[in-house]
């Protein structure tokens, strides 16, 4: 309602208030031009006008602030008689929908369905659910697999540990097993000692060039000790070459042995301990077959028997083999280790002697003799591009 017409009936109420009407005694009103000014002035806004006793009026209509809102639920409008009020029901919100009318109004129309159009169904695809159920039931059958067997393997070692059970020993196998192990634990020590000679062969040589440089500076600025300090730094420079020659065939020499110790005997003992297992598992189901073998024959236990035997010759077919390649690696392992040791010792022994003998030549020729090319200690790292 606009502001004029909220200024108009506010006007009007307060001279309806003030102001004296005379009633006849049949309850008419007394023919005044003011009276019936007033009174068709009233019924205009009481008509078209919002009920004041329940509303408010918003100046600038409906969607103003907060700030136009005036109440009237305080104005009591007199009762007129003779004046016919038409009341209007309350301008509220809309009322939403229901869920279920909300739902029908936002599903979008199904198209009509004529001759070959058939609505796509959201099911999967007719072999999904075999195809998931088949791999479930597979990896259900590798674990129940796996515990089987992990039983077994750990029954049949408890019994060998506390001397309740038997196990299959292959003497002369066990004996270079047990060798080969204390072998490379002689090894990695060996190894441990070049590799300690070596960080203090570097140390020596890094110092014995400091100390070269530092004669041949003194010789240049002592001229009264020139001639002196000048061949300690030569006979220092040639230590220095000589070290760095011993070096790098300790280097080849510990590059070698761990080779041999790392990789080579590592690589046998990875067969060593599938062999082991392989074992194991042998004679846990050998014990299981015997178990069966000798319990009562029925129709469960002959099925359970010849299962029994079945597993027991795979495992036993798998231990044979892994017996086997054992024994050709420890040959193969024993031929390459004399072969690698004896070029080793040999380069080692002719580089120590040499360099300590200060037999420059032998020393070079020794390192010729196993091919080993030393590095320019002036030369660069080549690039990531050149190494391509």
């Amino acid at each position: 309602m606009s502001l004029q017409a909220l200024r108009m009936s506010d006007g009007i109420l307060s001279k309806a208030a003030t102001m004296e009407i005379p009633i006849s005694s049949n309850g008419d009103t007394s023919s005044l031009p003011e009276d019936d000014g007033l009174e068709q002035d009233l019924q205009q806004v009481m008509v078209s006008g919002p009920n004041l006793n329940e509303t408010s009026i918003v100046s600038g209509g409906y969607g103003g602030t907060a700030e136009g809102i005036i109440p009237t639920g305080t104005i009591k409008a007199p009762p007129f008689p003779g004046s016919i009020v038409h009341p209007h029901p309350p301008r509220g919100p809309p009322v939403p929908p229901s869920a279920p009318a909300a739902r029908r109004m936002a599903r979008p129309a199904a198209a009509p369905a004529g001759p070959g159009l058939h609505p796509p169904s959201p099911g999967p695809p007719a072999g999904g659910e075999e195809v998931v159920r088949g791999i479930a039931v597979e990896k259900f059958d590798i674990v129940k697999k796996w515990g089987i067997n992990t039983y077994k393997c750990t029954k049949q070692l408890l019994s060998e540990r506390f001397g309740r059970g038997s196990r299959t020993v292959d003497l002369e196998l066990e004996t270079q097993i047990e060798l080969l192990r204390e072998t490379k634990r002689k090894y990695e020590s060996v190894l441990h000692l070049a590799r300690a000679l070596t960080a203090h062969l570097y140390s020596l040589v890094q110092t014995q060039h400091a100390l070269g440089d530092a004669f041949a500076d003194l010789s240049q600025k002592s001229p009264e000790l020139q001639e002196e300090f000048g061949y300690n730094a030569e006979t220092q420079k040639l230590l220095c070459k000589n070290g760095e020659t011993l070096l790098g065939a300790v280097n080849f020499f510990v590059s070698s042995i761990n080779t041999l110790v790392n990789k080579t005997m590592e690589d046998t003992l990875m067969t060593v301990k599938q062999y082991e297992t392989a074992r194991l598992e042998y004679d846990a189901y050998r014990t299981d077959l015997e178990e069966l073998s000798m319990g009562p024959r029925d129709a469960g236990a002959v099925s359970r028997l010849d299962t029994a035997q079945s597993q027991f010759q795979s495992h036993k077919d798998k231990y044979e083999k892994l017996r086997a390649d054992v024994a050709i690696k420890l040959k193969f392992l024993e031929e390459n280790k004399i072969k690698v040791m004896h070029k080793q010792l040999l380069l080692f022994h002719n580089a120590i002697s040499a360099y300590f003998a200060g037999n420059q030549q032998q020393l070079e020729q020794t390192l010729k003799q196993f091919n080993i090319k030393l590095k320019t200690p002036g030369a660069e790292k080549p690039s990531w591009l050149e190494e391509q």
